[in-house]
């Protein structure tokens, strides 16, 4: 019987840091969801399927996450999700302690609605500080995100033309 687990999150835009959380979820289960999500209350840069393509081409570059399925929840729980694909966990990423406060209560309802444990994973610290809405923002103001983002993204980033949203939502 395989360990099946869930990356959820917005990746908007996908970022190395997201994409080391997937390689440390490839390496600890034998078979990984990196399922964008849509959350009502965010604005998104991109639409749900634009980052599942961004996502899914940014992981094809990185070897350990190559038999990484991608896809898109737009309704529905996330527990629901999980039971369709057989996860016993969710992968979330950490990078401080205001993430631990914000991902702990999803983790117990997570827990209380659908019995899927939550695995908090701690991305190398070269990605600490990088968020989606950083991203955002260095992008919206012309600068440079290379170093924070694969070059599928980069190219993306460039290419719109529409106010980049800003938020201090976790991302």
């Amino acid at each position: 019987m395989s360990r099946v687990a869930v990356c959820p999150g917005s990746y908007d835009p996908p970022t190395f840091g997201h994409l080391d959380v997937i390689a440390k979820a490839a390496l600890l289960f034998d078979e990984v969801w990196a399922v964008v999500v849509h959350n009502p209350a965010k604005l998104t840069l991109f639409d749900a399927q634009e980052r599942a393509t961004l996502l899914r081409d940014a992981l094809a570059l990185v070897p350990e996450t190559r038999d990484v399925h991608v896809d898109v929840l737009s309704e529905g729980l996330l527990v629901d999700y999980c039971a369709r694909v057989g996860a016993v966990a969710l992968v979330k990423g950490v990078r401080t302690n205001t993430d631990v406060g914000y991902e702990t209560p999803m983790a117990i309802v997570n827990r209380d609605l659908g019995g899927v444990e939550t695995v908090f994973v701690l991305p190398a610290p070269q990605h600490t500080h990088v968020s989606s809405s950083l991203v955002r923002q260095v992008a919206a103001l012309g600068g440079d995100v290379s170093g924070y983002v694969p070059e599928n993204v980069v190219k993306a980033l460039a290419n719109v033309s529409a106010p980049i949203p800003q938020s201090d939502d976790i991302d």
